[in-house]
C-alpha cells in the first residue's frame, strides 16, 4: 500500500469516528429532549408528593451508621424538607435535603485510651460533626491520652438527581444513605419511568429496595465465577501441599527419634567396652 492511501485511509477512519460521535452526541441530547427532560419534571412532583405525605404522617424512619473505632451512630428523620430544581438550557438538577438528629441517648459511651486511638476517632467526629470528646485525661506533658466519645449532632442527608444533554442519562447522588458516604448511580433514559420513582421513595424512606444494587453484566459474572474456582483450587492445592509437608516433618522426626536412640545406645555399649576392658 502506498503512502497517498494509507494516508486516505487515516482519512476515512478519522471521518468515520467523527461521524460516530456526533451520532452519539445527538443521539444523547434527543434522549435528554425527549424522555429525560420530561421525566425529570415527573420526578421533582413525585419527589414534592412524597415529602409532603412524610410531614403529614411523620413516620419514624430510622438512620444507623457505623462509625470505625466507635460503633453505631442512630438517628432519626427529622420530616422538614428542603426540596430544589435548578434549570440550565441542557440540563436540570433536582436537590433534596434533610436532616436526621442523633439520638445520643440510643448511642454508646465509648472510653478510648491511647493518644493515636483518640486522634484518629476525634478527626472522625469532626469530620462528620459528631461532637467533640468528652472527659479528657492527659499525660504529664498534657497530650491527651485518653477520652470519652458521644455521638450527638445532626446526619445531613441529601439526594441529587441530574441529567443532561451531554450524558443522556440521569446521575443520581445519594449522601450519608447507606453509609457515612456518597453513593452515585447512573440511569439510562428508558429506565426512568415511575417504577423508579418508586424505588427511589422507598430508598429515601429507608425502605428495603434494590435501587443501589448494581446488576453485573454476565460476561463479568463469568469472570468472577471463573476467579473463585482458580482460588477455589490453588487453596487445594496449598492445603494439599501443607498436608504433604507435616507428614513429611513427621516422618523425619520419627526417624531422626528412632536414629537419636540407636546413637544413644551406641554410645552406651562404647562406654561398657571400656569399663569392661579397664577392669581386665
Amino acid at each position: 500500500m502506498g503512502l497517498l492511501d494509507e494516508l486516505e485511509n487515516e482519512a476515512q477512519r478519522r471521518k468515520s469516528s467523527d461521524e460516530d460521535a456526533a451520532a452519539l452526541k445527538a443521539a444523547r441530547e434527543t434522549a435528554y429532549r425527549t424522555v429525560l427532560e420530561p421525566a425529570m419534571a415527573d420526578l421533582f412532583t413525585y419527589l414534592g408528593e412524597l415529602v409532603a405525605k412524610l410531614k403529614v404522617l411523620q413516620p419514624k424512619v430510622a438512620i444507623t451508621h457505623t462509625l470505625a473505632g466507635y460503633g453505631d451512630v442512630i438517628g432519626y428523620v427529622e420530616h422538614e424538607y428542603e426540596l430544589h430544581e435548578a434549570r440550565q438550557p441542557s440540563s436540570k438538577e433536582i436537590t433534596l435535603s434533610f436532616f436526621a438528629p442523633i439520638a445520643s441517648s440510643e448511642c454508646p459511651s465509648v472510653q478510648v485510651e491511647g493518644s493515636n486511638r483518640v486522634r484518629a476517632l476525634s478527626t472522625l467526629f469532626q469530620r462528620h460533626r459528631f461532637g467533640a470528646p468528652l472527659a479528657q485525661t492527659k499525660d504529664t506533658s498534657g497530650e491527651v491520652v485518653g477520652s470519652t466519645f458521644k455521638a450527638k449532632g445532626r446526619i445531613p442527608l441529601t439526594a441529587v438527581f441530574t441529567a443532561d444533554a451531554a450524558t443522556g442519562q440521569l446521575r443520581m447522588t445519594f449522601s450519608n444513605f447507606d453509609d457515612l458516604a456518597t453513593a452515585v448511580k447512573t440511569v439510562a433514559p428508558e429506565l426512568v419511568n415511575e417504577a423508579l420513582y418508586d424505588q427511589i421513595g422507598r430508598y429515601l424512606m429507608r425502605d428495603p429496595t434494590e435501587l443501589m444494587r448494581e446488576v453485573l453484566p454476565e460476561n463479568y459474572r463469568s469472570q468472577l465465577r471463573a476467579r473463585v474456582h482458580q482460588q477455589e483450587v490453588k487453596r487445594r492445592w496449598e492445603s494439599q501441599i501443607v498436608a504433604r509437608q507435616q507428614e513429611d516433618i513427621a516422618m523425619l522426626k520419627r526417624e531422626y527419634g528412632i536414629g537419636a536412640r540407636f546413637n544413644r545406645i551406641g554410645d552406651a555399649m562404647g562406654k561398657l567396652r571400656g569399663l569392661v576392658s579397664k577392669k581386665t
